[in-house]
């Protein structure tokens, strides 16, 4: 499994499992599944432009464009569903996200994105939880922002932990480096894996003196892939505009972005907070929704080829009118997710 891809070049086994992703937005996460082999039969989300996207590229067997509050609840589903090997979900995190208004937008209805119903983002997790109560996989994975684990957000992740016992299932969680999974971006992401109890036996262990929670190796560390390796030289696509590029000019190697040069240059904190600097000898930072990364070697924002490959994207993606950098940014990278579902695999689905 290589970051630089395509998917009209690549075989998918669909021998490992079956796999049903909520949250899935234009698709990251069931590129990973289709990846390490498992058969991925239908997904969920709420944006009609991102299911136009999935439809595309995936052609799933089932898709339902509603919220997942509107989806758990439903008495109609699919008799594969209730056979399922993984359920996959990525919950919207910028409730707890560091970027983010974090406490003072928790238990608040937010509009996502055009055309979607508003919704309190920090309890669509339970929601997920209920559909998995409900349909009983084998096992359930969950992903979530770093900014979980951190500050008042920890009383979320207890009651995750609680919800999952109630709803039958041995929960454990890993905060997870794609660029230790070859993946040349940093990104870090909270990994909830969760194990039916009836399934476990084989696997349990004692953590420590009171946990007891069913064994799952997730060490990571591959060589890091620096920027240099996916840089493309001479490429004009998102030229800085005049104003920035005389912000650029005065960049010093300490400088970690914009907000560092409008402090020293203009005594303005915090202005330009997501201008930060993509260094070719580091790996690249995190991409994000907004993607407002700039070279520090040129005036430039990344190009499209640059963010796809950084996202472990397959390089013929249709991305249909949805921005690239959007979609990449609010999705896991694909290699991410198939190192991840390759471990579930060997550890645990080829045992049971």
């Amino acid at each position: 499994m290589k970051y630089n891809w395509k998917l009209s070049e690549t075989t998918f086994t669909k021998d490992k499992g079956n796999v049903f992703s909520c949250f899935a937005c234009g698709g990251g996460s069931t590129m990973g599944y289709k990846l390490a082999g498992f058969d991925v039969i239908g997904a969920n989300d709420i944006d009609p432009k991102m299911a136009d996207v999935y439809k595309i590229n995936h052609d799933p067997k089932y898709y339902f464009l509603e919220s997942i509050t509107t989806f758990a609840k439903r008495n109609d589903l699919p008799a594969e569903l209730y056979d399922l090997d993984i359920l996959d979900g990525s919950p919207p995190c910028s409730s707890f996200s560091m970027m983010g208004n974090r406490e003072k937008g928790w238990g608040k209805e937010k509009k996502f994105r055009e055309g979607q119903a508003k919704q309190v983002l920090d309890t669509l997790f339970f929601d997920f939880i209920d559909l998995a109560k409900e349909l009983q996989p084998k096992v359930v994975v969950a992903e979530n922002v770093k900014g979980l684990l951190l500050g008042n957000a920890k009383d979320y992740v207890r009651r995750i932990y609680k919800e999952f016992d109630k709803a039958g299932y041995y929960c454990q969680h890993w905060l997870l480096d794609a660029s230790k999974m070859g993946v040349p971006q940093r990104r870090e992401r909270v990994f909830f894996i969760c194990l039916r109890k009836d399934l476990a036996k084989p696997f349990l262990y004692q953590k420590d003196m009171f946990t007891v929670v069913p064994k799952l190796n997730l060490e990571f560390n591959e060589k890091p892939i620096l920027f240099k390796e996916i840089y493309q030289k001479g490429n004009k696509e998102r030229l800085l505009t005049d104003f920035s590029k005389k912000i650029w000019d005065l960049r010093k190697y300490t400088d970690v972005g914009f907000e560092d040069i409008n402090l020293r240059e203009f005594n303005k904190p915090n202005l330009h907070f997501g201008k930060k600097f993509i260094f070719k000898n580091k790996v690249m930072n995190t991409i994000t929704s907004k993607d407002d990364c700039v070279l520090f070697d040129e005036p430039r924002h990344k190009s499209t080829l640059e963010n796809i490959l950084g996202g472990s994207f397959p390089k013929d993606y249709n991305f249909l009118k949805v921005k690239h950098q959007y979609l990449i940014g609010m999705s896991v990278p694909p290699l991410m997710v198939a190192k991840i579902a390759e471990q579930i695999y060997i550890q645990w689905l080829s045992k049971i």
